[in-house]
C-alpha cells in the first residue's frame, strides 16, 4: 500500500481557497499512486478561530459537496483520504472530526475525543471511540492530533485489528528539546512500535494569525522506523512511504515474544498506594 501525508497550510475563513488546496493535494497524490493518503487536521478550515460565530460558518455537513469532489478525485486512483474539518452535527453541536472516503462515498466520520486547549471553546467532544475501517487498502484506525497522546486510543485500534493509524493533526511549534527532535516525531513512532502498526501522522504547516505550527507530518513503520519525513524546512510537501501492511498483522518480537499474546490484561491494574 502506498500511503501519502499532505502537509498543507490552510487559511482561516477561506473556505474554497482551502477546498482548492486540499482537491490539489489530493489529485497530486492520486497522480503519485498513492492509495491512502492523509491530509491535516481542520484543513478545510483552519485551525485558530476568534469566535464561535467563525467556527458556526466554517462548518460542514455529511452531506457537504466537499466530499463528494474529494471522492470524485479519489476514485481516479481507487484511494482512500482521510481528512480533518470542522464538522455541523445532526444534533446542532459543532464537532472536531476526521472523515474517511473513497469513490463510492464516506466511509467513517471520526468526531475527536480529546480536545486541545481553546478547542474546547469552540468544539463538542466526540462520543463515539476512534473507528476501525476495513477498507480496499487494509484495515486504518483514525485518530485527531492530541488523541495520540493517549496510550489507550492507539492500543484499542491495534486489538481492533488497525493495521494503518492515520492521525490529522495540527501540532503548534514549540522549542525543540536538547536532542532537537520535536516530541510529535518520537511519538509517532514510539505509538507504531508498542502496536506494531504503520502510523501516519499528517500536520500543517505555516503561520495563522501568530501561531506557528510545526509542519511535523511523519510515518512510521510497526518497528519504529521512521520512513517519511520530518519535511526539511517545515512546509508544505507531501511524504510517501510503501507500506507492507503484512508486518502490521505480524505482531511477533524476538525469537519467542509476541507483543499482543504475550499481553496479561488481568495483571493491569492502577498501582496501591502503601501508607507509610
Amino acid at each position: 500500500m502506498r500511503l501519502a501525508c499532505c502537509q498543507l497550510a490552510p487559511v482561516i475563513a477561506d473556505p474554497d481557497g482551502n477546498l482548492g488546496l486540499a482537491t490539489r493535494a489530493i489529485a497530486d497524490a492520486v497522480d503519485a499512486g498513492a492509495d491512502v493518503i492523509v491530509l491535516p487536521e481542520l484543513v478545510t478550515s483552519g485551525y485558530v478561530f476568534r469566535s464561535a460565530e467563525e467556527v458556526e460558518a466554517a462548518a460542514l455537513d455529511r452531506d457537504a459537496p466537499l466530499f463528494s469532489t474529494w471522492g470524485a478525485e479519489a476514485a481516479r486512483g481507487d484511494a482512500v483520504v482521510i481528512a480533518g474539518f470542522a464538522e455541523r452535527g445532526e444534533d446542532g453541536a459543532l464537532y472536531n472530526s476526521a472523515v474517511a472516503l473513497d469513490g463510492d462515498g464516506l466511509l467513517a466520520v471520526y468526531r475527536k475525543i480529546h480536545l486541545w486547549d481553546e478547542e474546547r471553546r469552540w468544539f463538542a467532544e466526540g462520543e463515539e471511540a476512534a473507528p476501525v475501517i476495513d477498507t480496499r487498502h487494509g484495515r486504518i484506525g483514525l485518530s485527531i492530533c492530541y488523541d495520540l497522546e493517549f496510550p489507550e486510543v492507539a492500543r484499542g485500534l491495534a486489538l481492533a485489528g488497525a493495521e494503518l493509524i492515520a492521525s490529522p493533526t495540527n501540532w503548534p511549534h514549540e522549542a525543540a528539546p536538547p536532542d532537537g527532535r520535536p516530541i510529535l516525531h518520537s511519538l509517532a513512532l514510539a505509538t507504531a512500535y508498542l502496536n506494531k502498526v504503520f502510523v501516519a501522522v499528517c500536520d500543517r504547516c505555516g503561520i495563522e494569525r501568530g501561531i506557528e505550527f510545526e509542519g511535523g507530518s511523519v510515518i512510521s513503520g510497526p518497528d519504529g522506523a521512521l520512513l517519511g519525513g520530518p519535511v526539511a524546512g517545515r512546509g508544505a510537501e507531501m511524504l510517501l512511504a510503501e507500506c507492507d501492511l503484512e508486518r502490521a498483522r505480524d505482531k511477533r518480537c524476538g525469537k519467542v515474544n509476541d507483543a499482543f499474546a504475550d499481553r496479561r490484561p488481568e495483571r493491569y491494574r492502577q498501582s496501591l498506594v502503601t501508607p507509610l
